[in-house]
């Protein structure tokens, strides 16, 4: 057994112990860590019968499933490189991601297979579909990989810098960067995650995307080093994962504010158990104080929220259940092996309570941007930090606070302003289920806000009494000068707000 070899070191310990669980298949698979690196090896076997070795990129473009597993466990035996593809994308921006990171061989889904009929249009690939009739030439995943040997296959050339995956970042503007995960990396973000709680006996349930790092490595790796036992799903259902907490006795869960939003309106909410839960993981932005007072008194729920991104960790702060409401908004303080400094506009290290860029070192960074060295060298300092554009703040205790993404951050009457304070205050208010701030251009101001507002069930509030409301609550600069109610706002598949959508909406309205 070599680095990389995960399932194959899992299996020597605990052989029979239940690995994964699918629930988006009917019938739902469960998978010991046996029958896991047993498909591991026949995949592995087969994409080396078509000529896939170490450093080749073999991608996927799925929805979630434990093919995605099936694949990043084969290529990590081989020493190939896992490359999980944002199926949101058209297929016209995934041919520019393919002439930069060349993929070998590319699995699908049955959803995408239009879009990949484009694709081997205009790129050499082999294709595998994993469900339907594929695309022409296509191979069918599960006979083909049923087909193959399940001989052991490892790559003894492997070191523990060699990328183990690519991770695409947002790409908010311009092509998206991939992010180099090496196998250096997943070992360290994993003694950040066991530091905090994470034992041997956990069931823990993914509801990230599986191209995003919030799918495969938040807990999912770390589960499966830890040999504890992991939970896959198709897509986000808010009933489904409720009745799967209670089922399966999930001790560890992590979600976005948004998903946590959505099951409280979910129609099991009042009925369901979750009381195997030891705790709930919260990223991606701040959880309202109300929704976790309202967790914790009709659940029983502790709260930890945390912090992570796609190029660093992913796990890199951690806020402990009993600080959610003494340090509400808080990402909380950094996890064991990872420096973090906030900056200012010379690069000079800020003290408490001033708003400046994070900065992060630590050994759970990627290696870099894949084909990309000036990106790789432009995001780090000449002291070996890297710049997150984060615009955050540390307290006189040490917890940190992401004031907000410098993109999010917009300029009104030559004062910055920062959405996600204006945000914090919305929430406050009773009837606001979730909400969202955009800057849109102004002719006297530059630019002024606008807050997109959805409104709990059977509750109701006015654009007036919202403007009172938070001109109550915030500096005049910061208010909102509109509301707009909407049904629902855009989310992404890692269950984000999508405010750049929200942001081109109400710009092409106003023209």
């Amino acid at each position: 057994m070599y680095i990389g070899d995960y399932l194959a070191r899992r299996e020597l310990y605990s052989p029979d112990k239940l690995a994964f669980i699918d629930a988006g298949k009917s019938p739902e698979w469960r998978l010991t860590f046996r029958d896991a690196n047993r498909r591991a090896n026949k995949l592995a076997n087969w994409l080396k019968s078509q000529g896939a070795q170490k450093g080749d990129r073999v991608a996927i473009l799925a929805r979630d499933g434990y093919e995605h597993l099936d694949l990043f466990f084969a290529c990590s035996k081989l020493g190939a490189i896992h490359t999980a593809l944002n199926w949101r994308s058209h297929w016209r921006e995934l041919l520019e991601i393919f002439n930069y990171t060349n993929p070998k061989i590319l699995i699908f889904s049955d959803d995408f297979k239009e879009g990949v009929a484009q694709l081997a249009d205009h790129y050499p690939l082999i294709t595998v579909h994993l469900d339907g009739n594929g695309v022409k030439d296509s191979f069918p995943f599960e006979p083909t990989l049923q087909s193959a040997s399940d001989s052991a296959v490892t790559c003894p050339s492997l070191e523990a810098e060699d990328t183990a995956a690519l991770i695409f970042t947002g790409g908010t503007t311009g092509l998206p960067k991939a992010a180099e995960v090496s196998h250096r990396m997943i070992a360290w973000n994993t003694l950040n995650t066991v530091i905090h709680d994470v034992t041997h006996n956990d069931v823990y349930l993914n509801v990230f995307p599986m191209f995003h790092t919030g799918g495969l490595f938040v807990y999912t790796l770390p589960q499966v080093i830890f040999g504890g036992t992991t939970i896959l799903i198709r897509a986000f259902d808010p009933s489904q994962v409720l009745n799967l907490l209670e089922r399966e006795k999930v001790t560890i869960f992590a979600a976005v504010p948004t998903m946590y939003q959505m099951l409280t309106t979910a129609p099991n909410w009042d009925s369901v158990n979750l009381s195997a839960l030891r705790f709930c993981t919260s990223g991606g932005a701040p959880l309202p104080v109300p929704l976790v007072e309202k967790y914790t008194k009709e659940k029983g729920i502790r709260f930890k929220q945390g912090f992570g991104m796609t190029e660093f960790g992913p796990g890199i702060f951690a806020l402990a259940p009993e600080d959610a409401i003494r340090k509400a908004g808080s990402i909380g303080r950094p996890n064991f092996f990872v420096d973090a400094q906030i900056v200012g506009e010379q690069n000079q290290f800020l003290g408490p309570n001033e708003a400046g860029e994070l900065v992060l070192k630590g050994q759970s960074y990627s290696s870099g941007y894949f084909n990309n060295p000036e990106a790789t060298k432009a995001a780090v300092d000449e002291r070996g930090y890297f710049h997150t554009g984060d615009v955050a703040q540390y307290d006189d205790e040490g917890y940190f606070y992401i004031v907000d993404r410098k993109k999010d951050m917009f300029i009104s009457g030559g004062e910055n302003v920062y959405p996600a304070e204006i945000e914090k205050a919305l929430y406050q208010h009773s009837a606001v289920h979730m909400c969202a701030v955009i800057g849109l251009p102004d002719a006297k101001w530059g630019e002024v806000g606008k807050a997109c507002v959805v409104l709990k069930p059977n509750q109701s509030t006015t654009e007036e009494e919202l403007l009172k409301f938070m001109t109550e609550r915030l500096a005049k600069y910061k208010v909102p000068k509109s509301v707009s109610f909407m049904e629902a706002l855009p989310i992404s598949a890692a269950g984000k707000i999508l405010k750049r959508e929200l942001r081109e909406q109400w710009i092409v309205n106003s023209e």
